[in-house]
């Protein structure tokens, strides 16, 4: 809702020695300039000094005061001085304001000390008072294609004379005046603009290692001063305090190789205008690889020792599992802490951490270094011991052999919701509240009492995104959470699953320059963080949002994301509100990242997907900041995004309407619930729509599909609309989205079912929507996305919302034995209570085990079926619009029926090429009705077609009833029911 490559732009591809340890990334303009060799002081060994001392005494500044309106005074005297910043600073000669009177005439105040102050109607304590020249042309190009929301401001150039670079650092302020020298306004600048064009830098960040020294840089370039703290261990003493020096913005200092437990914080002296005070900041290091417990300290690391590597670590990417083509790929969600709490065949003391993913459980017999006394003969080697698999690993392997690809997991790096040190989290009596009956309200009593102090939380509040969150590792200290991450990859690995990492770069979970959570906005304040019009920080992405449009902003994103592909080994990133992100920022990180190789580098950069949230909303929603990654933006790119056209037409509605609207799988037209959606013909015309909106789905979103749609008219996809206007299709190729019912915001995919279906319907008929919902993402074209637990029908108590909720509403059972409880109540949803507590109460909504396992043997076969044919996994829209066609189509299609047929090479004559050994056509019917369906295709007459094997021989009876006659073309289907059909080639 992170970084580690580091040397130089010149070292961003050079093979990851002892030295690239902190973080570069490709420049994207001319300006950007790379640091030289560092310009620091070098610092020799010294002895632990006993406070911060030696620093000079500030200069005395020259004290002013200008005259101002007495209704601009008024504005200002309550809070001392200006609390906007409505102007930009936006290159080094441009300043731009929004001002419409043309004799208008602008003056830039700053002061060093921050001591600028309204009394007695006029200006007083600043250093400088600096006219600004009227421009008579508008913005550039340049900066208007970088600003477009302002491109309507009128421009003032700041003399050449001017010491920008100073003028920075300071406390500033533009006041206008009218043609007779009365004062007309004043307000702040936001300065992301000016710092692009001046300090753009592609050089090391970070901490960067040699064999005896390491070398630190910071970029701050408007920080006055900036010093190192350093501290023995994550709670000792501080031992020295070290001044640091700056060239060109970026402050850097070389000192000895400290030993390995020891632990820094940059104290940075930086003007901050949440407080219009000159502040010293306590910082970690953005560009950290190492964290004490909750982020109080960052570990002076050097990632690419050995000491931190498991066995084997180097060549783990010859033996990840093989992906042939990025079609080939499905994705299982799951949240670390979900997958074992509640796992009997985990050691209680690894549940619901990065430990239990192990197959093969290591346990960390670290090095004597790390250890007193010592626990190990072999010091610098980490030991192993095989265990047996948990419940959760014995699930995950029988996905991966159905084919599962990949495994998307929750928010893993430093975030702040959860606390970090195990002893100071709280927990509720379980086995009391499972006795409790489903419908009290004193579970979510419970639940609440301790929300705050808990282990869980979906963990989309980030602090620092380039180190594992410290709550998932056996100890949050030290070298704990970076080995157990790395094993964590690694077993995922050797069990034929890579890992999908999910990334929030779009939002912080703190700012200003107080508490531990806020690290960048203390450093260069002002600039990581997008700010409106009147210059306050914009919250559209959940709070604090990140602004990709500013240079080290993107940079900071691509150097994070090499940190976890290259030291990590990650085989994918999901981008949380990827719209918020600009477009060329999700450029860049594909270009970096696909160029990374297994010789240089490790990875193979090429087999590396990215896929995110394309919401177009909030301030950048159309473009207004910069052309944004939303989903229309991003065709053409091979970045996925989440297609949820597809989503609601399968489940009705959309998450944020009224949760009783019934779409295709869930009873519309067909099976109404008594929430009222129009006349019957309405719905039936609705459920027409709903049906072609999935079949372009199936059709890998494609803008250029052609479909003949329920009205008869061929249409491609980008001209079928949704409900509200946008375009169904808009994809180029159909790696480029990612289709899903559930995911892990709102329902769970029962819970939807549940709810939307008529409340008197059968537990068995909700199942088996279940299952027909899941089938529809299994065989679509792209990207298939699964949340963990749709496969055994877990519930999260109707709660859709559940970021919070705890162990005990976010049960994952993989020893398949799913209980109900009552829903953790939101005050958002309390409206729905009535339409949630009958549900939890009736005894027939509650799934048995046969219920369950029959669930996942349908899962499991569903899977198998989409990878016995690449004919379900088509790698180009050109082979789709070419092989894939629909027949239930027009103004006589069957409602509620959908015929989907895949065509291969039939011979060796035939034009198109042949991807299939084994079978040459495949057909599939979705049958969403609530009773058998027989229909008739004469274009599938005559064809040698049979039920698929897989279903042949599965364990649900319907499905194996399902038939195909030749000569007519005639298909027949239970109800509720997905079938598939192949033709065998001689």
């Amino acid at each position: 809702m992170q970084m580690l490559l580091h040397a130089n732009s010149l070292l961003l591809l050079a093979p990851t020695t002892s030295r690239l340890s902190a973080s570069a990334s490709p420049g994207r303009s001319g300006t950007a300039r790379p640091l030289p060799p560092p310009q620091g002081t070098r610092i020799p060994p010294a002895p632990p000094l006993a406070g911060h001392g030696g620093r000079p005494p500030s200069p005395q500044p020259r004290r002013g005061r200008d005259g101002v309106g007495e209704e601009c005074a008024a504005a200002v005297a309550s809070q001392g001085f200006v609390t906007d910043a409505r102007a930009y600073w936006v290159t080094r000669s441009l300043i731009a304001w929004n001002v419409n009177d043309q004799d208008t005439s602008l003056f830039l105040y700053a002061s060093r000390d921050a001591t600028m102050h309204v009394s007695d109607g006029a200006i007083h304590g600043y250093d400088s008072k600096i006219e600004l020249e009227p421009e008579h042309a508008s913005l550039p190009d340049n900066v208007a294609e970088k600003f477009p929301f302002i491109r309507s401001y009128r421009t003032f150039r700041v003399p050449s004379s001017v010491d920008v670079a100073s003028l920075v650092k300071c406390q500033l302020a533009v006041a206008s005046y009218d043609a007779h020298g009365r004062h007309q306004d004043v307000t702040g600048l936001q300065l992301p603009g000016v710092l692009d064009d001046m300090f753009a830098y592609t050089g090391p960040l970070g901490a960067v290692f040699s064999d005896k020294d390491v070398d630190l840089y910071l970029w701050a370039p408007t920080a006055q001063d900036v010093r190192v703290c350093f501290y023995d261990g994550p709670a000792g003493p501080l031992l020295q305090t070290v001044q640091l020096k700056e060239l060109n913005g970026v402050w850097s200092v070389t000192v000895p190789r400290y030993p390995e437990n020891q632990y820094y914080l940059y104290e940075v002296k930086v003007y901050h205008p949440s407080t219009s005070q000159v502040e010293k900041c306590l910082a970690d290091d953005p560009y950290a690889r190492g964290l004490s417990a909750n982020g109080t300290r960052t570990w002076l690391v050097d990632i690419n020792s050995e000491t931190l590597k498991p066995a084997s670590w180097d060549e783990l990417s010859d033996e990840e599992p093989n992906l042939e083509s990025f079609s080939d790929i499905s994705i299982y969600e799951l949240h670390i802490r979900d997958f074992s709490a509640h796992d009997s065949t985990v050691d209680c003391n690894s549940r619901g951490g990065f430990v239990h993913l192990h197959f093969r459980l290591f346990r960390l017999n670290l090095l004597n270094d790390f250890c007193s006394p010592p626990i190990t003969k072999h010091p610098g080697r980490i030991m192993e011991t095989v265990m047996q698999d948990s419940a959760g690993i014995r699930h995950l392997r029988k996905l991966s052999a159905a084919g599962l690809t990949h495994v998307h997991l929750l928010p893993s790096f430093h975030f702040a919701s959860v606390d970090d040190n195990k002893s100071n989290w709280k927990f509720v009596d379980e086995a009391q509240l499972a006795k409790l009956p489903p419908g009290s309200d004193e579970q979510q009593a419970a639940i609440v009492s301790i929300q705050q102090e808990d282990p869980y939380n979906w963990g989309y509040d980030p602090v620092l995104w380039g180190v594992p969150k410290g709550s998932y590792a056996s100890n949050p200290d030290g070298p704990s959470r970076i080995i157990e991450y790395r094993q964590m990859v690694q077993a995922l690995n050797r069990i034929g699953l890579r890992v999908v990492m999910d990334v929030v770069y779009n939002h912080l979970d703190s700012s200003g320059p107080f508490g531990v959570s806020s690290v960048l906005d203390k450093i260069v304040p002002g600039y990581y963080l997008r700010r409106n019009v009147n210059g306050q920080i914009e919250n559209s992405a959940a709070m604090n949002n990140t602004a990709s449009e500013h240079f080290m902003v993107d940079r900071l994103t691509v150097d994070d994301l090499l940190n976890w592909a290259i030291n990590y080994k990650v085989d994918g990133f999901r981008f949380d509100l990827m719209g918020h992100i600009m477009k060329s920022t999700m450029i860049r990180a594909k270009s970096a990242i696909r160029s990374l190789t297994r010789d240089v580098h490790g990875v193979y950069g090429s087999k590396i997907y990215l896929y995110g949230e394309g919401w177009d909303f909030g301030e950048v929603a159309q473009n207004k900041r910069g052309i944004n990654a939303s989903q229309i933006n991003m065709s053409g790119t091979g970045i996925g995004s989440f297609n949820d056209r597809i989503r609601d037409s399968v489940n009705g509605g959309n998450p944020f309407g009224n949760p009783l609207q019934q779409g295709f799988s869930t009873g519309l037209f067909l099976e109404p619930n008594g929430y009222y959606q129009g006349n019957e013909a309405d719905t039936r015309r609705e459920l027409a729509t709903y049906a072609d909106h999935i079949q372009i789905g199936l059709a890998g979103n494609l803008k250029d599909y052609v479909l003949r749609t329920h009205t008869g008219e061929a249409k491609k996809g980008s001209d079928i609309y949704t409900f509200d206007g946008s375009p169904v299709g808009y994809t180029s190729s159909p790696v480029e989205t990612i289709n899903y019912v559930s995911a892990h915001d709102n329902e769970t995919l029962f819970d939807i079912v549940s709810i939307k279906t008529p409340i008197g319907l059968s537990i068995d008929g909700e199942c088996r929507i279940n299952h027909l919902a899941s089938s529809m993402i299994a065989l679509s074209q792209g990207i298939p996305f699964f949340h963990a637990g749709d496969e055994i029908l877990r519930s999260k108590s109707l709660d859709r919302d559940s970021y919070n909720s705890g162990d005990w509403f976010k049960k994952l059972d993989l020893h398949m034995n799913q209980p109900i409880g009552c829903r953790l109540l939101q005050e958002i949803r309390m409206k729905n209570m009535h339409l949630i507590k009958p549900r939890l109460e009736n005894p027939s909504f509650r799934p048995l085990k046969n219920h369950i396992l029959s669930c996942f043997d349908n899962f499991v076969d569903i899977l198998k079926i989409r990878y016995s044919s690449p004919l379900f996994r088509l790698s180009t829209a050109s082979d789709i619009e070419q092989r894939v066609r629909f027949h239930n189509t027009g103004p006589s299609m069957v409602p509620g029926v959908i015929v989907m047929s895949i065509k291969d090479a039939q011979n060796e004559k035939c034009k198109m090429a042949q991807l299939d050994k084994n079978f040459s056509y495949v057909v599939t019917i979705f049958n969403v009705c609530p009773h058998e369906v027989s229909i008739e295709i004469h274009d599938l007459a005559s064809l040698g077609l049979e039920l698929h094997p897989i279903q042949v021989n599965s364990s649900d009876a319907l499905v194996r009833q399902s038939a195909y006659e030749a000569s007519k073309g005639r298909f027949t289907v239970p109800r509720r029911t997905t079938a598939v059909f192949v033709q065998p080639r001689c």
